[in-house]
């Protein structure tokens, strides 16, 4: 059993479009094979899991809480380890981080989405399908992507307008 205190809290969105693709952005600065990712973030000290999410897509993506439909929040944490290189650069306590994955349907337009309304950390985004998303991210959030795409399978279809 692993001590989850060791790990950062941290919140993973799936945000789905009415067509059932997900969002994932290309974090700015990367380069390389593994450059994309879903929304992701810390928790703070006494924030709720949903507090932080909606925070996180309002600072991630640019978009409001009125823009989005919680559909589902994955019930266990899951957990992956920061790699030797990725944990002497952040530095604290964590020897990885737990997410509690939180899948959203987006009510907005493309239009609506906004990289630059914060500090960005995406330069640029698409709509892919779910399965694929485990393939795009860095090899140590893999397994991660892999349970959190099984459970959100569900929200991948097409919805009418």
């Amino acid at each position: 059993m692993r001590d989850l205190l060791q790990y950062r809290p941290n919140v993973g969105l799936a945000l789905f479009s009415t067509q059932g693709r997900v969002f994932v952005g290309r974090r700015l600065g990367s380069s390389g094979q593994y450059q994309w990712q879903m929304p992701q973030g810390g928790v703070d000290e006494g924030e709720e899991i949903i507090e932080a999410a909606l925070r996180e897509l309002n600072e991630e993506v640019g978009i409001s809480h009125r823009d989005v439909q919680l559909l589902e929040i994955m019930e266990d944490w899951q957990l992956y380890e920061f790699p030797p290189g990725v944990k002497e650069r952040l530095g604290g306590p964590f020897i990885g981080q737990k997410q509690k994955w939180c899948a959203f349907r987006f009510l907005g337009t493309d239009g609506d989405i906004r990289l630059d309304l914060h500090e960005p950390e995406f330069d640029a985004w698409c709509w892919v399908k779910l399965r694929d998303t485990p393939s795009m991210v860095v090899p140590f959030k893999r397994n991660v992507y892999i349970a959190m795409a099984e459970k959100f399978e569900v929200w991948t279809m097409k919805i009418p307008r």
